[in-house]
């Protein structure tokens, strides 16, 4: 889906942070933006930041809440018609030590940061195959799902099974006309540290009341951090090049190509293959939509490299 001129985007969590600086982007690119969110502040503030008029539709959204979704998804149609692009941007962010972690703690990240994209993904991407007009699906995941840390168990692990998820999807739809990214981005000045103020009533129970509070009081450190308007123009770039992996900071090449070279050695290559083995399940040994980006990156790299000479 190259021609993003007046077709329509879904992005959740697009009234604040990492989703509005996405919705800005598309919105220049001459789509029509759906923001959906759950705050009605952040809906009115987003809608005045965009001033996008006709374009732009706010809808109140809670991700979890799967009749709320389809009901926000017969709302974009209505105004817009079909939509062609799903941004599951929609995420909390709770780190601290896992033996802390409530139940509560697990249920709220991963009903938010993983049930709010399956709910995307169940939600609209049958719409998307129906009108048969090609389509694009993001899933806003983290850094932390490729270098993982400790004392970020919750939050990594569902930025992971995002990430997986546009892994494998992308070469089950892409033959259908719908491309699959995993954006990736490492720290952006966002509304993430304000997100327990969403918290459900029934999921208060935390074990990181204390943590929480230490880490608010260490002071602010988002000067450091990438702006939503760079990371929104980064994921429209991304859309636009068909990219699998859209990636924003460079100071975590070290620790992905260490990740890389661990799960790589830690392949049992010392054993003899099993042909028939290998042969009967083929399809399971490789993703034809890695080695693709393999090549697409090879050669994004490589135009750059003569842009800039």
């Amino acid at each position: 889906m190259q021609n993003l001129e007046g077709k329509t985007a879904f992005v959740t969590g697009g009234a604040s942070g990492i989703g509005l600086g996405i919705a800005k982007a598309l919105l220049g690119a001459g789509m029509r933006v759906v923001i959906a969110d759950i705050r009605d502040d952040h809906l009115a503030a987003a809608t005045a930041e965009l001033a996008g008029g006709a374009s732009v539709l706010a809808v109140k959204l809670d991700v979890t809440n799967r009749e709320q979704f389809a009901a926000a998804a017969d709302a974009a149609e209505a105004v817009f018609g079909r939509i062609h692009l799903l941004v599951n941007n929609a995420g909390v962010g709770l780190v601290g030590p896992t033996d802390l972690a409530t139940f509560s703690d697990w249920d709220w990240v991963n009903g938010v940061n993983v049930g709010g994209a399956i709910n995307g993904v169940v939600t609209i991407l049958p719409r998307i195959l129906a009108h048969g007009e090609g389509g694009h699906i993001v899933c806003t995941a983290s850094m932390s799902a490729l270098v993982p840390v400790g004392g970020t168990t919750i939050y990594s692990a569902g930025k992971a099974y995002v990430t997986s998820m546009m892994e494998c999807m992308r070469p089950e739809f892409e033959p259908r006309g719908v491309i699959c990214s995993a954006f990736c981005p490492g720290a952006v000045q966002s509304n993430i540290a304000e997100s327990g103020k969403t918290r459900p009533a029934e999921l208060a129970d935390t074990g990181y009341a204390e943590a929480d509070k230490r880490r608010q009081a260490s002071g602010s450190l988002t000067h450091l951090f990438q702006t939503k308007e760079e990371v929104g123009e980064r994921v429209l770039q991304g859309i636009l090049n068909d990219e699998l992996y859209i990636l924003t900071h460079h100071e975590f090449l070290e620790g992905v190509r260490e990740r890389g070279e661990a799960t790589t050695l830690a392949v049992q290559d010392h054993l003899p293959e099993n042909p028939e083995y290998k042969a009967t399940f083929a399809m399971l040994f490789r993703n034809p939509a890695i080695t693709d980006e393999i090549a697409r990156q090879k050669a994004l790299k490589a135009a750059r490299r003569g842009g800039a000479q």
